[in-house]
């Protein structure tokens, strides 16, 4: 099975980012959407601005982890998007 670790940013005056892993991409991103994601995630409009592909869920989870933790690389993917 595939896994995706993505980013989202909030269509908001002041974005705010969201990392999190999944294996339904589309799916993911509806849920975030229509209020039914995580809770961090309700009350707002999501885009995705960054994807990684993973065979495994441990290699997801292990990079989201990593992506989440490390604010610079979290900064630098935010504003090349």
């Amino acid at each position: 099975m595939i896994y995706y670790v993505y980013m989202l940013k909030s269509k908001s005056v002041k974005p705010v980012t969201y990392v999190g892993y999944t294996n339904n991409l589309k799916k993911r991103i509806s849920l975030h959407n229509t209020g039914k994601g995580a809770k961090f995630t309700r009350g707002r409009k999501w885009v995705l601005i960054y994807k990684e592909k993973f065979k495994s869920k441990k290699e997801a989870i292990s990079r989201e982890y990593y992506i989440k933790k490390n604010r610079t690389l979290r900064k630098k993917i935010r504003e090349n998007k």
